[in-house]
């Protein structure tokens, strides 16, 4: 018999947000900076400095004065032009938006009486930015960053953390994801994953998953929040 779902645990970006590519896009527009071009010298300058970057960075480890420096350098090199990243950020959220319809999914389940987590690789200097785009206080009963917690996705130990923290197992938790090694990092544990490829799509497995097994601890109880 399957254990019953009493908790959903949410990435943040490309989940609650609109897909992470358009946010990219952006930085390269406003940078004149050609496709693939970041991704392949956030490799090259993690190589020379012997480091995921972008992992030091999720993990809190690296600031994102330092990232943005070691990625510039290396752009500017591969471009042979020089390249000035220190509005990076704010060229990135110019191309996230809310993704309402999950949001508003995502509060109706709350309502039902579901624990609720928000497990998210980010940047510690991100948080004024990311924050404010979505009710995060009256959504989620905790939340679980990377940059602060020290450990990212797919990492088992950031996943287990999440179900210490609301006192509760894998097997009692549906977890959303854009990224699908995320989503299998999660099944290995034993939570239930919902691979958001779409909203609507993603909307409506999470919907079946809680039709299926769903047991709401705080059913019949107001929610704060």
């Amino acid at each position: 018999m399957s254990t019953p779902i009493t908790t959903v645990i949410s990435d943040y970006g490309g989940v609650l947000t609109s897909p992470l590519a358009g946010a990219f896009l952006r930085v390269n527009e406003r940078h004149g900076i050609p496709d693939e071009a970041l991704g392949a010298a956030m490799a090259r300058a993690g190589e020379r400095v012997g480091k995921n970057l972008l992992e030091e960075l999720e993990c809190g480890r690296l600031s994102e004065p330092d990232f943005l420096a070691l990625l510039g350098a290396q752009l500017s090199a591969d471009l042979s032009r020089e390249l000035d990243l220190s509005k990076f950020s704010e060229h990135y959220f110019e191309g996230l938006f809310p993704n309402v319809p999950m949001i508003g999914e995502l509060a109706a389940v709350r309502a039902e009486g579901y624990r609720m987590a928000l497990l998210t690789n980010n940047v510690l200097e991100w948080g004024p930015r990311w924050r404010p785009m979505v009710p995060v206080d009256e959504l989620f009963d905790d939340v679980v960053d990377s940059a602060h917690v020290g450990m990212r996705k797919p990492d088992p130990a950031i996943y287990v953390l999440a179900c210490e923290r609301l006192s509760v197992t894998p097997h009692e938790c549906v977890f959303i994801d854009d990224f699908p090694h995320n989503c299998e990092a999660a099944e290995a544990l034993g939570m239930t994953a919902v691979w958001l490829q779409d909203t609507p799509g993603a909307i409506a497995e999470l919907r079946q998953v809680l039709a299926q097994r769903g047991a709401p601890p705080r059913a019949g109880r107001p929610v704060a929040g």
